[in-house]
């Protein structure tokens, strides 16, 4: 019998609610969903959506972004792709496309309103969840807060939920600009990361 998690999978893979909205892009792509989690992981990463690179090996964070926020989990690939253990699951699952200015577009809304309460009943309650950038703050913790101010709040939400910046390269501003991301918050989001594996 089918698993929950993987009926919903199916159903997303399957999902073409943006094709016109995606053939209306810079990009004029076709949607192609990558979908990536199974029932009850250990973590839970709720990130923003697919780039180029995603879109087209069909696998999340195999880009830059993706290696940066395995070095910030201390997560080696094998584990980071094993859904038994880590569920990750965007606020799109599909790369939304670029604007004329060759611009990243957000993440269309309808895609969480259609899929994100099903994805979280299929996944539980899993001991940790991390959340990579602004949307997925904003969607998670129902602040309006920038990125910063969610970041900061990291003790107050710990050992359970950890707010990150997006690990794109056009954050490497922001990380110098806010070293004790790095010298305080990384040591303990790797020890959780450790718990939540055992």
């Amino acid at each position: 019998m089918q698993s929950f998690a993987m009926s919903v999978q199916d159903e997303i893979s399957a999902c073409r609610l943006c094709a016109t909205r995606f053939a209306a892009t810079a990009s004029r792509h076709a949607p192609r969903p990558v979908v990536w989690f199974d029932n009850k992981p250990r973590i839970l990463i709720a990130g923003q959506a697919p780039g180029l690179r995603v879109h087209k090996s069909g696998r999340p964070f195999t880009d830059r972004s993706g290696d940066r926020l395995r070095e910030w989990l201390g997560l080696d690939e094998a584990i980071f792709y094993d859904r038994k253990r880590v569920a990750i699951v965007p606020m799109a699952f599909c790369f939304p496309g670029y604007d004329a200015k060759g611009s990243d577009l957000p993440p269309p809304k309808i895609c969480a309103e259609t899929w994100h309460a099903r994805v979280m009943d299929a996944l539980g309650d899993p001991p940790l969840t991390v959340l990579v950038g602004g949307y997925a703050h904003r969607w998670h913790l129902g602040k309006g807060a920038g990125v910063t101010e969610a970041v900061r709040s990291w003790r107050d939400l710990a050992p359970r939920v950890f707010p990150l910046p997006h690990p794109s390269w056009r954050n490497t501003g922001w990380l110098k600009k806010n070293p004790w991301f790095e010298a305080d918050v990384l040591p303990d989001l790797r020890a959780v990361v450790k718990d939540a594996l055992k």
